[in-house]
C-alpha cells in the first residue's frame, strides 16, 4: 500500500493528489510548480529562479520521504518554452551531481497549471531508509 508524504516545506497540493508517494523502495513526487512554499505565491524572476524552487520543492519532499538527492534516480522535466533547455541544465547541474545521475526526460508542452515555465516530477530510491511522513 502506498504511503503518502506530504511536508510543509513544499507547497501543498493545488489539487486532490499527495506530494509524494512511497511504494516499496521508491519515492514518486508529484510535479513540482515553482510555488514558494512559505507564500504559497510563484517565485519572482524567471526560468532560473522558477528552476531553483522547483528542485528545492522537489528536494524537500524526498527528504521528507527519509531519501536524498542522490537517490533520485529518474526526472521528468516539462517547459513551456524549449529555448530555456541550457539555462534549466544549469540550474540543473548544481542539484544533481556525482558519478551516476538520474535519468531524465525533458520535454517541451504547450502550457502548464497556473501559467507556471518549468514542471518536474522525480523518482527516488530508499535504500535503507526509513520512511518519515510529516503532515
Amino acid at each position: 500500500m502506498p504511503k503518502a508524504i506530504n511536508t510543509k516545506n513544499a507547497p501543498a497540493a493545488i489539487g486532490p493528489y499527495d506530494q509524494a508517494n512511497v511504494v516499496n523502495s521508491l519515492v514518486f513526487t508529484s510535479g513540482q510548480l515553482p510555488i514558494d512554499p512559505a507564500t504559497g505565491e510563484f517565485v519572482a524572476g524567471g526560468i532560473v529562479q522558477q528552476t531553483e524552487r522547483v528542485l528545492d520543492n522537489i528536494m524537500a519532499i524526498v527528504e521528507a520521504s527519509g531519501a536524498s538527492m542522490e537517490d533520485v534516480v529518474k526526472t521528468t522535466v516539462y517547459v513551456t518554452d524549449l529555448e530555456n533547455y541550457a539555462k534549466v541544465n544549469g540550474v540543473y547541474d548544481q542539484y544533481f551531481r556525482g558519478d551516476s545521475l538520474p535519468s531524465r526526460t525533458f520535454v517541451e508542452v504547450s502550457a502548464l497549471p497556473k501559467g507556471a515555465q518549468i514542471e518536474i516530477d522525480a523518482v527516488a530510491y530508499l535504500s535503507g531508509h526509513s520512511v518519515v511522513n510529516y503532515y
